[in-house]
């Protein structure tokens, strides 16, 4: 038996999958906590193609959760870690990447209708909202990471329509924008879990309406995995066989 890296993956969904893989191309908007642990996993399993979107730099307050992120490597790219990331774990990986924010205005200057699957993995409610439309308009697959933060059990993680969810807050804004908007459907990755309320860092001061929400290692990791699961799966066909 002739080992490579992917023999593993190989056992698991055969030579065609991995051959899908291969010929795929996935876009992931977003390589934080969530979308560093996405395309990390896309990279393992052997998606040929990663088109990777995020503006920003590493901060500190990055290095509890997000995989490429380091206490010397604070102000450095997240798209450009997370190439040079993905090429060492994979050397003849494709990776495309724009260092840039995804809104309206630079949505034509990035989005591809040929793209096989996408994963919105953004923080900004607007600029969800018009990559999730681009995508039903140009019949693009795309999985969608509702919130992630102030919450600690990631076990209640799952995929399901937009429509369904509850709970969630930004879910809940979601459903009523896409409704909005005409579309109809939505995969996302949801938890029902209630987010906690978090706690000031300055003990003296209110916690702010909008403030930053609080995140563990253990939360937007397994939501990224779960989003690289149903790509995968929807890639090469598993539901349909099994």
């Amino acid at each position: 038996m002739n080992k490579n890296q992917f023999t593993r993956s190989e056992m698991v969904f055969g030579p065609e999958g991995l051959e899908k893989l291969k010929s795929a191309t996935v876009a992931v908007f977003g390589v934080g906590g969530v979308g560093s642990f996405t395309v990390e996993a896309l990279a393992r399993v052997g998606v040929g193609h990663l088109v990777l979107i995020d503006f920003d730099t590493v901060d500190i307050t990055n290095v509890n959760r997000q995989i490429h992120a380091f206490p010397d490597n604070v102000g450095a790219s997240k798209v450009d870690l997370m190439k040079d990331r993905v090429m060492r774990i994979n050397p003849d990986i494709q990776v495309t990447i724009y260092e840039q924010k995804y809104n309206a205005q630079t949505a034509e200057s990035i989005f591809s209708k040929d793209w096989d699957y996408v994963v919105d993995a953004i923080d900004m409610v607007s600029s969800k909202l018009d990559l999730i439309e681009r995508c039903w308009v140009n019949k693009v697959p795309v999985i969608s990471s509702m919130g992630t933060g102030n919450k600690m059990d990631p076990t209640r993680f799952q995929i399901i329509d937009i429509s369904k969810t509850h709970t969630c807050p930004l879910a809940k804004v979601m459903r009523k924008e896409l409704k909005a908007r005409g579309v109809k459907k939505l995969n996302v990755c949801f938890s029902d879990e209630p987010p906690v309320k978090p706690l000031a860092l300055d003990p003296h001061k209110e916690v702010e309406r909008k403030q930053t929400p609080g995140s563990v290692a253990f939360v937007p990791s397994v939501a990224g995995m779960i989003c690289a699961s149903k790509v995968v799966r929807d890639i090469i066909d598993w539901d349909d066989k099994n």
